[in-house]
């Protein structure tokens, strides 16, 4: 698992250029099935020699970046962005390309025993968090209270590793007023849980113990019809991270981000094509022509929209998320956070 390594360590899983003879560009990111074809140079960025380094443990990515600034381009937590905007100091501009969006309903869990039948029973009790900045918890939370009534600072949160002891990433903030101890023990969240010392788990991980004891189990079972009348609700598909580019990168060569833009759109594309293949499964998913048929139904022919008006609402979600958790102290207009790809 992530959580622990040094962040001085961190190495490519697997390096690929591109050798178009332009402006050379650096992105570190996950080999998602939409970046699969920027990856293998199938889809060349316009006037870019593209170096794609492989990255998939997100929360190492992150911290790293934002401390040494070492790639041109990369992927990045949206709630890190937004808050390193705010505070005057980020090395990099964003792209309104988001490489990850996921429902989270699915992620909090808890401990039958502890006597938790509904979001309002979260109130008063012992919750663990990977990371209290990190966007999925940011969103888990502006459900819990904005859906479900959940009094947030009623709980006691601990902070920490869900599958392992010690902390996911760089210590994080805690804002005035927030019940937040971290996890000092020798043991994970999820072993916490299942022994009665913690009520419930938010965050992007399940714990192991979900697997192994049936006291452990999802405060939304049904999560995936949770999520989907969610989404047919408010047109919220929570974007987890974005494409952030270098800020000297991006002021000598502003270009860039057009050109980025583009062939992120022409990847995507090309992973849709492939997914909606018949002739044989791209993805190990038995039943993946019915969730086919499913996403089609409820998000069209784009279900993984790039741009800022066509996440304007997403967006403006998650700020005020953020703004509602004492995470920041104004609330950005969405366009200010991106740079212009037209």
């Amino acid at each position: 698992m992530l959580n622990t390594a040094p962040v001085a360590t961190v190495q490519p899983l697997t390096v690929t250029t591109s050798a178009t003879g332009g402006v050379p560009v650096t992105l570190a990111c996950a080999l998602y099935d939409r970046m699969q074809a920027l990856y293998t140079g199938e889809v060349k960025p316009q006037g870019i020699d593209l170096t794609f380094r492989i990255e998939d443990f997100p929360r190492r990515l992150f911290d790293h970046a934002m401390a040494q600034a070492p790639f041109d381009a990369c992927e990045m937590s949206s709630s890190d962005f937004v808050t390193r905007h705010l505070a005057g100091n980020n090395p990099f501009v964003a792209l309104p390309v988001f490489p990850s969006k996921m429902f989270r309903h699915g992620l909090i869990t808890i401990n039958a025993k502890s006597g938790i039948r509904s979001p309002k029973d979260l109130e008063g009790r012992r919750i663990g968090v990977m990371r209290h900045t990190m966007t999925a918890a940011v969103y888990i939370r502006g459900h819990l209270q904005n859906d479900y009534g959940v009094d947030l600072k009623s709980i006691r949160w601990v902070e920490g590793s869900v599958n392992s002891p010690g902390m996911h990433g760089v210590p994080t903030y805690h804002p005035p007023g927030w019940d937040i101890t971290v996890n000092t023990s020798d043991r994970s969240l999820s072993q916490l849980l299942e022994a009665g010392e913690i009520d419930g788990i938010i965050g992007t991980h399940l714990p192991e113990s979900i697997r192994t004891n049936p006291d452990v189990r999802r405060l939304f079972p049904d999560f995936h019809t949770v999520e989907r009348e969610y989404y047919q609700r408010t047109g919220v598909f929570p974007i987890m991270h974005i494409i952030a580019i270098k800020r000297e990168t991006w002021e000598r060569n502003p270009f860039i981000a057009r050109s980025l833009y583009d062939a992120f759109e022409q990847s995507k594309r090309a992973a849709l094509t492939r997914m909606r293949n018949y002739s044989a499964l791209r993805f190990m998913l038995p039943w993946l022509p019915d969730e086919l048929d499913e996403l089609d139904r409820v998000f069209g022919d784009d279900p993984w929209t790039y741009g800022v008006e066509a996440n304007r609402t997403t967006f403006a979600t998650m700020i005020e998320f953020m703004y509602q958790q004492d995470l920041i102290a104004r609330k950005p207009s969405v366009d200010e956070l991106f740079v212009p790809v037209s």
